[in-house]
């Protein structure tokens, strides 16, 4: 028992690390150090030493099956009784190979070595006990328990728990750019108990033990404690950590002692570089290698039984076999063993050891044209494509399914306030919605559009009312100036494209993403909200107000408040705003401006400040953003500037009357009436950078209302009213947000009425479980009143999801004193405990996230990128399968599905949301017997590896309707029950049904199993693509990742194989380079098949002429030269350059791409086809100078010089007819092969006097060229040759039915030609109307019958086993999706299985055309028609 309980304590001692101070042992013995066993901050990424280097890299290079091979022939060379001809040539190829393999290896090395010696000399500075100061100290001699200082715009050497900061409130701001790509800051705290120090901190005070988890590569998770002297233990966790590799930001000085060194870093840890993957075309070279391996070998066996027999025919030894020094033969079985191992030397070139040196060329060359392309470069970001894994270029063009992200991957990740929902009012914000939709690019930095965009007050009349300028009389700070003022090189320099201004300063904050015009209704009731604040004291209410009043007042301050926003000012970008502002200025000057407008009088300001009154900005602002405009060009885009710090603004609602404005006019101008510039308009302007664009679009919308979020630190938060009263809330906790809770919330003391408030944002999924039950309320009208507050909350919440908005719910609750202190208690209790830490948190939150009030919800767009529309529409062309696996809410998921062209208004939509596997399996069955009845008769002939292709033509019922698409939509839960129940054969099988399927809330992990999933069981090739870090494990699972460099860091990129900056580049990437690199490799993997068997096979056949004596008629050194120099070139330039199809073509036919997935250039067929004709002209090229020779008293190389050339030139005019493209590359490349055979035999013959002796080819080939039979040989003889492949072109040429022939036939037209070809060509293909195309109408047809399928699954009831209604419209003109919720407290019990549930009336049309401006509105398409709800079931 004792020993089980010390290993016990042991297995719990290795799960941590104590580390205690150095300071005690400096100058002391290692051995003394408890620190010694950890390890130093040297790092080491190269892999090699001088003395490893040799051994390590062959034997690295050998696990390469074919280096292998080679090697083992060199070694067969060696062998003494294989007789091999010149056994030190042999070595040369492998040789080459190896050496520059090796080569490549040490450069690369060195140049991680180089960059490790840069970065483990780099200086800090580290106290030193001895000095009695900071010293500096290489960053290679830091050692765990080391004490730092890291200064301003440092970057950290080790992983450090914070124990100092400048910053008074014990805050240091970490830029994590290297680790992540993410330029916005993040907040790291110093450890509780010493972020009260009045001096610096001492290093030698410090007498804690630290102790925390064991090093490991999660870079957001860390926890630990640390014990003080007194046995009293302090709770850490990641918000105390400083990483290696982070940039100090923002503050002057941080200390802290180092926790892990070097490679036991997190950032080390996670530095596993880009993983390797083995394409699909290499994979089928394998296989086909261990053919040739087969047949080598089975020639090989023909030899030596053949030798073996010719030796039987001789009645005596015969005088050329030679008896060892005994005067013994060998045997004929082991003569005929020793000849089989003979012929593997002569035939060796079978496999091609040229080939894969050729690959990695090619490839290389392939990559370099891919980043050359300027179609793939994006100007705004000044990002071209990224080519992370040079090995997989090919399989971009046999994709089969696509796996997208839809949130920055399909959207813009531009989060965009677009309508909000208070107490059961919604406020539809129809002015900002407008504004939303203006056609011209409102992130542009032209003058006409930021004309009016951050004007200081007073301004000046320039060119009338409409138009104004700033005070100094000069254009406003663009965005792309305030990026670059220089404040202590804290602003990053980047590169620009031609685009001047790419990215806003501070993340998330474009102006279409900051200006909100506010809805005029709630403007009215915000001014009164803020009125009744100010009437709020110490006497606090006894029971929870449901007035909407106050509930619009703890709305705004929730959005304003309940964030991790970090406020800074244009003048001085990420310099923290700490100290609200004076209110003493911001009375005068609201009382000057009062007087002001009395006087003014302007109608139009009156009519401007009635219509869409302003927010919280300075007022020429407002009077620049409201005031009318008379020129449509000028119209404003934003009529708030997210940042306004000037202290006069935000009072116009509450202190202007409009009975004081209106009036005829006034003679004075506003020039003559301002005299001078109220106090405090000196005020720079806000920034704020947020985490996440959510946040920061929550921000600008409290702003817009004059909520204006002013300063934050960790204990405190003022927000600014809109009356101008500033109001500093004691900051009590904030719990962050986590894919888990789904939900964030903020503790804090109400400085009026000093209650103990707690506000939440959320996911509507969660926030709503998490209210407060009506039933539990004593009060029968405040019960009713809740009811009816969340059931409007939840309708507006499903009809912004169908707008395709992202939802979050808005909760509040106030708590006791008493609760507040036991509840902290808990807390704290959590954060210090080591075991179990993050289950103890999580329960603590549940505790205080609960019996929440609702306050409202808010819908915020997240726009579609330009193109994603027209991206999809050809993928789905060239016979891609496209699935969402996003993590939002299905309905918004749902709608941006039909935003970008992944479900069409005619699809049957099948939606499939439950918990119960028996319930799904049911479900499955149904879906699948429903769909078959109408897509089994196309299924057999569209099958292909497993899937259905999605391009089909709908088969017609009886009475002319078209039978619409499928698609399929289901969520988490029921991809776990899919998971758990084994039923992920019926779900795949369905899937092949479906055009497209959506998953909807996703995790991580279910996304990266979806794809393998499909990958593995349908054996598919997929890609997948993603912005952000929850998708790094889908990039990962698939056969192709794809990371887009987008606003979510840069994780999806560092684990991706190639990056791109937009989804619309995507389409070129597949459908053209992906179809050329595929086509290109494909067929020059076959050419060197082809070509290596010819040649060797006319060794072979001289094999049954020489007694299988494994001699050669063509001399050794002209063998090795032949592959080497003379067919090595012509491959390159065809795999590089070649193109079967133009990329114009190849764009306007996506189902080109058809061809990679059913691999036609590539397969078992072609190989074999290859082989046969290899061998057809091998005999050609061998009997025919045979023939012609035959009884001649030629020598053997007089023989073998003719078979050589004949063999070349048919080799290479083989090529020649394989190219698709001609250029003067291809053409000087294959002359000038073709010349230096005879240049090099020529010189070669002529110097070669005893080169191989006795056999020594001196002087052949100039015999040769005086021949007048060589020359009529070296042209007869290729003819007959490639007759057979000619004839076999010509006819695939003119006859021809592959798409790929047609294709290149229609390339040959002129242009004008080729354009009519073509659209007759998408005519002919697409007989059937898709919806959104141009030119196109839609005919109605008889409504198909009304059925549904339901799976209702109550909680409290006994339902039978299967229980369905099923709700199914077809409708020839337009389906729309509604969901039936009668009562929202159900919606998470049932399993629904609906398809096409609701119809637009038929006086409806669609419109014709698609959106002009290129970038698709996800509200527009419910917009200006009413939705009927289908009312019609069956219960089966």
């Amino acid at each position: 028992m004792r020993k089980e309980g010390r290993k016990r304590r042991k297995r719990k001692e290795d799960k941590k690390r104590v580390v205690v101070s150095n300071l005690p042992f400096e100058g002391r013995s290692r051995k003394e150090n408890p620190n010694r066993h950890h390890c130093g901050n040297q790092i080491k990424t190269s892999k090699y030493t001088v003395l490893s280097f040799i051994p390590k890299n062959i034997f690295e290079q050998l696990h390469r099956f074919a280096n292998l091979y080679f090697v083992g022939i060199v070694i067969l060379n060696f062998v003494p009784v294989v007789n091999a001809f010149q056994p030190v040539v042999s070595m040369i190829p492998i040789c080459a190979i190896l050496a520059v393999t090796a080569i490549k290896d040490a450069w690369e090395d060195l140049r991680r070595y180089k960059s490790d010696k840069v970065i483990n000399n780099q200086e800090c500075l580290f106290y030193s006990r001895k000095e009695q100061s900071y010293v500096k100290k290489s960053w290679k001699d830091v050692r765990v328990g080391d004490f730092i200082q890291v200064q301003c715009n440092e970057i950290i050497p080790a992983d450090i728990l914070l124990l100092f900061s400048s910053d008074p409130s014990g805050i240091c701001h970490l830029e994590t750019a290297n680790l992540d790509g993410e330029t916005n800051l993040k907040q790291r705290r110093v450890v509780k108990g010493f972020s009260q120090q009045e001096v610096r901190f001492e290093p030698e005070h410090f007498r804690n033990t630290i102790v925390c988890e064991k090093p490991n590569n999660h870079l957001n998770r860390f926890k630990g404690y640390m014990e003080h002297p007194d046995q009293t233990r302090t709770g850490f966790g990641s918000e105390n950590l400083l990483l290696r590799g982070c940039t100090v930001r923002n503050t002057e000085v941080a200390v802290g002692i180092v926790i892990y060194a070097g490679h036991e870093t997190k950032a080390m840890l996670n530095n596993s570089g880009p993983r390797y993957k083995r394409s699909k075309i290499e994979r089928r070279m394998n296989t086909d290698i261990f053919f040739c391996i087969g047949l080598l070998f089975l020639m090989c066996l023909i030899g030596a039984v053949g030798h073996t027999l010719w030796n039987g025919t001789f009645e005596e030894r015969p005088p050329f076999d030679v008896p060892d020094a005994d005067g013994n033969f060998l045997p004929f079985a082991l003569e005929g063993v020793y000849m089989f191992l003979s012929m593997i030397i002569l035939l060796q070139v079978l496999i091609p050891i040229s080939l894969y040196v050729s690959i990695e060329l090619v490839k290389l060359g392939q990559v370099f044209f891919l980043h050359n392309d300027l179609d793939l470069y994006d100007e705004e970001t000044d990002s071209p494509i990224q080519c992370r894994a040079l090995n997989i270029t090919e399989d971009l063009g046999q994709i089969q399914y696509v796996f997208s992200d839809k949130t920055g991957t399909l959207t813009e990740n531009k989060m965009v306030f677009r309508r909000c929902t208070i107490m059961g009012s919604e406020y539809s914000h129809q002015e900002n919605a407008k504004r939303l939709e203006t056609p011209k690019e409102l992130d542009s930095d032209s003058e006409e559009w930021t004309q009016y965009q951050c004007l200081s007050f007073p301004a000046r009349w320039a060119q009338g009312p409409a138009t104004m300028r700033s005070q100094r009389g000069a254009q406003p700070l663009r965005r792309s100036q305030s990026a670059r003022v220089p404040i202590q090189g804290h602003s990053r320099q980047r590169s620009m494209g031609r685009c001047e201004s790419s990215q806003p300063p501070v993340a998330f904050s474009s102006s279409i993403e900051k200006d909100v015009t506010p809805d005029r209704n709630l403007l009215t009731k915000v001014r009164d909200a803020a009125l009744w604040l100010e009437t709020l004291s110490d006497n606090r209410p006894t029971k929870p107000s449901l007035s909407t009043t106050s509930s619009i007042a703890d709305f705004f301050l929730a959005l304003t408040i309940c964030n991790s926003v970090m406020v800074s000012t244009t003048t001085k970008p990420r310099q923290r705003v700490t100290i609200p502002p004076s209110t003493k200025a911001l009375v005068m000057s609201l009382e000057k401006i009062h007087q002001l407008f009395q006087k003014l009088k302007l109608s139009s300001l009156s009519q401007s400040f009635s219509s869409t009154a302003p927010s919280d900005t300075d007022l020429g602002e407002s009077l620049g953003a409201n005031a009318p405009t008379p020129d449509s060009d000028e119209r404003d885009d934003a009529s708030v500037c997210s940042g306004g710090y000037s202290t006069d603004g935000g009072y116009r609602s509450s202190v202007w009357d409009q009975g004081d404005i209106l009036g005829s006019g006034s003679g004075a101008s506003l020039e003559e009436v301002l005299e001078a510039p109220a106090p405090g308009l000196a005020e720079p302007e806000l920034c704020y950078e947020a985490e996440s664009p959510d946040e920061a679009a929550l921000v600008h919308a409290a702003h817009a209302y004059s909520f204006t979020l002013v300063s934050r630190t960790p204990e405190q938060v003022t927000v600014r009213l809109p009356q101008g009263t500033c109001l500093t809330f004691d900051l009590l906790c904030t719990l962050g947000f986590d894919s888990v809770r789904k939900r964030m919330s903020v503790v804090v003391r109400h400085p009026l009425t000093g209650e103990i408030v707690v506000y939440t944002k959320g996911a509507d999924s969660v926030i709503m479980d998490l209210l407060e039950d009506p039933a539990c309320v004593t009060n029968i009208d405040m019960e009713k009143k809740l009811k009816k507050i969340r059931a409007q909350t939840q309708k507006h919440l499903d009809l912004y999801a169908r707008d395709g908005l992202r939802t979050l719910c808005i909760a509040k609750k106030v708590m006791s004193e008493e609760d507040f202190r036991r509840w902290a208690s808990f807390r704290r209790e959590a954060e210090a405990s080591l075991e179990n830490r993050e289950e103890l948190l999580m329960e603590t939150a549940q505790h205080l996230e609960n019996q929440l009030t609702l306050l409202g919800a808010t819908g915020i767009e997240d726009r579609l990128q330009e193109g994603v529309p027209d991206t999809i529409a050809a993928l789905r062309e060239a016979g891609i399968q496209l699935w969402v696996l996003t993590g939002d809410k299905q309905e918004t998921a749902v709608n941006i599905a039909y935003s970008c062209r992944l479900l069409d208004q005619t699809d049957t939509v099948y939606t499939i949301n439950t918990e119960n596997q028996e319930t799904c399996e049911s479900i499955l069955n149904c879906a699948l017997e429903e769909v078959k009845q109408f897509h089994e008769p196309q299924k057999p002939e569209r099958r292909l590896f497993g899937f259905r292709l999605c391009s089909q033509t709908p088969s017609s019922t009886s009475s002319g309707a078209v039978v619409p698409e499928v698609g399929l939509v289901v969520d988490g839960k029921t991809l776990n029950a899919i998971s758990q129940g084994k039923l992920e054969k019926k779900f795949l099988e369905l899937t092949q049904y479906c055009r497209s399927v959506l998953c909807c809330r996703c995790t991580p992990l279910q996304k990266s199993m979806i794809v393998k999933l499909v990958r593995d069981k349908l054996s598919v090739m997929t890609l997948s693509i993603g912005d952000g870090a929850n998708d790094v494990s889908m990039i990962q699972a698939a056969d192709i990742g794809i990371g887009i460099s987008g606003q979510e860091g840069m994780q999806a990129v560092m684990s991706s194989d190639f990056a791109i900056s937009r989804f619309r580049h995507l389409k070129k990437l597949l459908l053209v380079h992906g179809h050329w690199c595929y086509s290109r490799l494909a067929r020059m993997v076959v050419y060197y098949f082809y070509k290596n068997v010819c040649y060797v096979n006319l060794l072979f056949w001289y094999q049954f002429f020489c007694g299988f004596s494994a001699s050669t008629m063509i001399d050794y050194w002209q063998m090795v030269f032949f592959n080497l120099f003379f067919t090595s070139l012509p491959p390159l330039v065809f795999g590089v350059l070649d193109k079967d199809v133009s990329a114009e073509t190849l764009l306007a036919l996506p189902e080109l791409y058809k061809s990679g997935q059913n691999s036609e250039c590539y397969n078992l067929s072609t190989f074999w086809i290859s082989m046969a004709d290899a061998f057809y002209q091998s005999l050609v090229c061998f009997f025919i100078p045979y023939l012609t020779y035959k009884d001649s008293d030629i020598d053997v190389f007089t023989f073998g010089t003719p078979i050589n050339t004949i063999s070349l030139t048919t080799i290479l005019l083989h090529q020649a007819m394989e190219m698709k493209t001609w250029t003067i590359i291809h053409g000087l490349v294959l002359l000038g092969s073709f010349l230096m055979y005879f240049v090099v035999s020529l010189l070669y013959n002529a110097i070669c006097v005893t080169c191989n002796s006795p056999t020594n080819p001196y002087w052949v080939m100039e015999d040769q060229l005086s021949d007048p039979t060589f020359y009529l040989v070296c042209l007869l003889t290729p003819a007959v040759a490639l007759l057979p492949r000619y004839f076999f072109l010509s006819l695939q040429g003119t006859y021809g039915k592959s798409l790929i022939s047609k294709a290149e036939k229609i390339d040959q037209l002129p242009m004008d030609k080729r354009d009519l070809e073509i659209q007759s060509w998408r005519s002919r293909r697409r007989p059937a109307p898709v919806p959104g195309v141009s030119g196109h109408t839609h005919h109605p047809a008889p409504p198909g019958p009304e059925q549904a399928f339901r799976a209702s699954t109550p909680k409290s009831s006994s339902s039978p086993k299967r229980k369905h209604i099923e709700d199914w419209v077809l409708h020839g003109q337009r389906g729309i999706r509604e969901h039936m919720k009668d009562d929202p407290g159900s919606r998470d019990s049932s399993a629904k299985l609906s398809s096409g549930e609701h119809l637009l009336g038929p006086n409806r049309t669609m419109a014709p055309g698609p959106n002009p401006s290129g970038q698709t509105n996800m509200s527009r398409r419910s917009k200006g028609g009413s939705h009927r709800r289908s009312q019609s079931s069956l219960t089966i």
